[in-house]
């Protein structure tokens, strides 16, 4: 397996979901569009995603992307103040306004260019009046201390090069009490080298890591109650994402709180 330099990962990273931003087929969290053969409506509900959930939101907003729901686990309330890493097109964050109303507002950060486009067409064209994309780093989140209520995210950590990082700036950003309500891969164990090429680290494979590892970097933030759940019956989608993947990586529910 040949050593990736960081900038060659993160480059792979962006690429893919800069060309599945731009793309008109239904995409899964994979390197390459998979054209008709994956409807994004059909793999959102077996991520965990109700119809009616998925009927509420505008249609071009969902791209079959994740490997969770992580709204089934935030326990939004009225007037909260949301950030969802990873925002892509919008999905979790239509559905987050909605649980928060008028008087609570989203914020969805991506570093991809062409995903924040879409994003604020989406909510520009569907009128959504409390939600709010930034393009930025989830490494560097451009969001002040002590302002958040809520953080999600849906298969978007395990991209990162630096979730030590990631954790700080969440921990930053939270308000005292406020919590994190994750949806996310983790290994089961080691993906053999070679699984591993420069694409797998733009496809929510190659930066998976042990939940003993995970509830070490969240500790290290300051997070207190963390729960880190296995999904085990999300084998069954992870069989569509790369061959035998889903004998070493699992979804998992993340929790915690500041």
């Amino acid at each position: 397996m040949k050593n990736f330099t960081v900038e060659e990962k993160k480059k792979s990273i962006v690429n893919n979901y800069a060309k599945i931003a731009v793309s008109n087929d239904d995409c899964g969290c994979n390197t390459s569009c998979c054209g008709g053969s994956i409807n994004s409506n059909d793999t959102s509900v077996n991520l965990g995603y109700s119809q009616e959930q998925l009927n509420s939101i505008p249609d071009i907003s969902n791209m079959g992307l994740g490997c969770g729901n992580p709204s089934a686990i935030a326990s939004f309330q009225k007037s909260e103040n949301v950030l969802d890493l990873g925002s892509g097109a919008g999905l979790d964050c239509f559905l987050a306004s909605q649980s928060v109303g008028e008087t609570g507002f989203v914020i969805g950060v991506d570093m991809t260019r062409e995903m924040v486009q879409k994003a604020r067409k989406n909510a520009k064209d569907n009128k959504y009046q409390n939600v709010d994309f930034r393009l930025g780093e989830i490494e560097n989140l451009p969001v002040k201390d002590n302002s958040i209520d809520v953080i999600i995210s849906n298969c978007v950590i395990n991209l990162s090069l630096d979730k030590q990082r990631v954790f700080n700036e969440a921990y930053r950003v939270l308000k005292t009490g406020g919590r994190l309500a994750i949806s996310d891969v983790v290994l089961t164990k080691d993906i053999p080298s070679d699984m591993i090429d420069l694409d797998s680290y733009g496809s929510c494979i190659a930066g998976a890591v042990f939940i003993d590892d995970l509830k070490i970097m969240l500790q290290n933030s300051g997070f207190k109650n963390i729960k880190i759940t296995p999904k085990n019956e999300s084998r069954e989608f992870l069989k569509d994402w790369s061959n035998n993947i889903e004998n070493y990586i699992v979804s998992s529910n993340i929790e915690a709180v500041k």
